[in-house]
Order: C-alpha cells, then sequence, then structure tokens
C-alpha cells in the first residue's frame, strides 16, 4: 500500500475496474514501491476476482491511457466473529512519481461508492505503525484506529496446550463476538502436545454440514452461505487455504479457517491468518482449540510461513488470553476503520 494525501482535485483520470491484462503493470508498480516483485499474490488476487466477482471490488486509476494507480479490496462477511458486512482495503497503490496527485482519493472514493451502492457502509484495512505515507494517507482519508486488535505469532513448534491453558472463560457477552467457546471449562490433565489428544485432518467437503452446525451453536444465527464460502474456497486453493478440522467419533468437533497472505496490507513476507476458529460448545475444555491451532502450526512450518496473524476484539479478553498462551502478541500493525454515511 502506497499513496499518500494530495493537494487538491484531480481531474482527467478515468477509473475503470482493474482487468486480467492489467497484471504486468500492477506488478511492476508494486515492484517500484516494495522493492521485489509479488507478482504471486496479484496473480491470485486478480484470479479469485474473476471467480467471485460479487467478493471483490478492484478498481485502476488511469489517465492518458496509462495506469498510474489501483485498489483491491475484498468483503467481509463472517471473517473474525463479524455479524454486519465490511469492505477490507488490501491494497491501494500509485505509481512512484505520481503519489501524492490524487490518484488515491479518486481510487477510494470508487471504492466508497461501489461499497454504498452494495450495501456495504464500513471500510476496514491496516497498516504499519511505521508506514507514515500510509498513516497521512489514512488520516488524510477520514479513517480511525479500530476496535480490534491485530495479533500475532512466529511460528514455532514449542508445545500448545497445557494444563490451564483452556481454564480461561469468555463473558457470556462475547458469544456472539468470538468463534471459540469457553463457557463450561472443565478440568484439564494434559501432558502430550495438543494435536497428538484429538484427531486433526484436512478440511474436506464431507465437514461442511458439521462445521455449520457448530458455528450455528456458537453464533445463535445461522452462516451457512459464508461458511459454504469459505469451506469452498479451501477445497479449491489449496495453495493459499490452509484450513483444518478436528473430529471424533466420526463428528466434527471444531475447526480452524486460515489462509496463507501474500501481500495484503503491504506484506512482503508470507503470513497465515486465522479468519475463523470454532469449538463445538459440547466439547469445552476437551483440547479442541489448542490441537487446531498446534497442527495449524506444523502445516505452515511445512509451508515456510514464519508468522500467523488474526484480529480479535480489544475486550474480548478470553479469546485474546487463549491466543497469548498459545505465544501471540501486540502486532506491529494497526487496525483501522472507516464508517460510510
Amino acid at each position: 500500500m502506497a499513496e499518500r494525501a494530495q493537494a487538491g482535485p484531480l481531474s482527467g483520470v478515468k477509473l475503470r475496474r482493474l482487468a486480467a491484462q492489467d497484471l504486468d503493470t500492477v506488478v511492476d508498480i508494486d515492484a517500484q514501491i516494495t522493492g521485489r516483485s509479488r507478482r504471486a499474490y496479484f496473480e491470485r488476487r486478480l484470479q479469485a476476482a474473476l471467480r467471485a466477482p460479487a467478493l471483490h471490488t478492484q478498481f485502476a486509476a488511469e489517465e492518458e491511457g496509462v495506469l498510474e494507480g489501483y485498489v483491491l479490496a475484498r468483503k467481509l462477511e463472517g471473517e473474525f466473529g463479524r455479524a454486519e458486512p465490511a469492505l477490507r482495503l488490501e491494497v491501494i497503490s500509485v505509481r512512484p512519481g505520481e503519489q501524492g496527485h490524487g490518484y488515491g482519493d479518486a481510487l477510494l472514493g470508487a471504492l466508497e461508492a461501489d461499497a454504498r451502492k452494495h450495501g456495504v457502509f464500513e471500510l476496514r484495512t491496516q497498516a504499519a505503525w511505521r508506514d507514515h505515507a500510509m498513516l497521512s494517507f489514512l488520516d488524510h482519508a477520514g479513517f480511525q484506529l479500530g476496535g480490534n486488535q491485530v495479533i500475532d505469532c512466529e511460528i514455532h513448534a514449542g508445545r500448545i496446550g497445557g494444563r490451564d491453558e483452556e481454564k480461561v472463560l469468555a463473558p457470556e457477552h462475547h458469544r456472539l463476538s468470538t468463534e471459540i467457546d469457553y463457557s463450561a471449562p472443565q478440568a484439564n490433565d494434559f501432558e502430550a502436545l495438543a494435536r497428538d489428544r484429538v484427531d486433526v485432518r484436512s478440511l474436506e467437503p464431507a465437514d461442511l454440514e458439521e462445521i455449520v452446525r457448530i458455528d450455528r451453536r456458537i453464533m445463535g444465527r445461522d452462516r451457512s452461505a459464508y461458511i459454504g464460502r469459505v469451506v469452498n474456497e479451501a477445497l479449491q486453493d489449496s495453495a493459499i487455504r490452509v484450513s483444518l478440522a478436528a473430529h471424533q467419533d466420526g463428528s466434527a468437533t471444531g475447526y480452524v479457517m486460515a489462509s496463507v497472505d501474500f501481500g495484503d496490507f503491504g506484506r512482503t513476507e508470507p503470513v497465515a491468518v486465522i479468519d475463523t476458529i470454532g469449538v463445538d460448545p459440547g466439547f469445552t475444555g476437551a483440547g479442541i482449540g489448542s490441537a487446531l491451532l498446534s497442527q495449524l502450526f506444523v502445516n505452515l512450518e511445512a509451508l515456510r510461513v514464519d508468522r500467523v496473524a488474526t484480529v480479535v476484539a480489544r475486550d474480548n479478553f478470553g479469546l485474546l488470553e487463549f491466543f497469548y498462551r498459545a505465544g501471540f502478541g501486540s502486532s506491529q500493525r494497526l487496525s483501522f476503520v472507516k464508517r460510510l454515511v
């Protein structure tokens, strides 16, 4: 992401949908900004937009036939326990030498207009706290610090799941904002690694019905469309999705929906992002959440992914403690939000 506030209104710019033929130019502009090529990331984003256009919004700013900048965003439906849709601003970039001329504002304006048109009234994004140019742009554009906390963790082979780890309680009022239910903790006597106690495997088509059932029990509402979409992504694009399901006696008892991010929010190194983690309330305290996280770490290490991140409401102390005990901590990234009125 790279753009800064503009001095005045921009004229003569043509805003259009980003197209497949723009890939080379997009990659070139990004490489000039980041110092490296991220072609694979942009190829995946463009392909994802072609497969599911309703979930992706991508615009190009063009002047006199030259692509000067672009913006990529994705619709959030149920990620991170959300109840209302939002648009996640993933990349906004302007050709070096043309920054500060208003292309970023024009692209953001097109994104906001399209969001309102489709009934989405919130933009969300992240930025590294040292990225002063982006922080200035977001401030100028009307973004505010969000109510969520970005946390991350270096992938490690250490033990996840100890005697006290799942004695954490989440207050009842958090039930609709988190995917893990700690409301009925049970005595634990865990000595082995969490993943060795539970049957955890890659997500399969047969898991969908069970995952929808678990999600409905936790969230108190039906989100089968969202769950169906992320399960479908996990099965269709194994290069990105690294989702898992836990099983006992032939039924799913928990799941974690995660993906490997190769460039969102200006990242230049791959980072795994946990979208959703859920445990059947009937198995609270059995170490399911720890087992899912432990196996996820093993799989990510095999993929040579060094870090994993997620977003948690800053007052969701139960879920935060669960992740902190697994080695997570405050990220060097900040969460931002803009309400569209």
